[in-house]
């Protein structure tokens, strides 16, 4: 699913960059060389950047 139209930035690509730039949308944006043309896509973006980090720090077991 594309995430900025006017970029052409799909979601995995989006979720790849948040898990390795630690900035907001506009930040992840300029890793993958690109800018916020419209701003249209910027909420959803950050939703998806915040819902991966947060999925990244999630601990997946507890030691006993």
């Amino acid at each position: 699913m594309y995430v900025c139209i006017c970029n052409a930035i799909r979601e995995n690509e989006l979720r790849n960059v948040a898990r390795r730039c630690p900035g907001d949308a506009e930040a992840c944006y300029a890793a993958l060389g690109k800018r916020p043309s419209c701003g249209t896509c910027l909420d959803d973006a950050e939703d998806i950047i915040f819902e991966e980090r947060e999925m990244a720090f999630e601990p997946t077991s507890v030691a006993a």
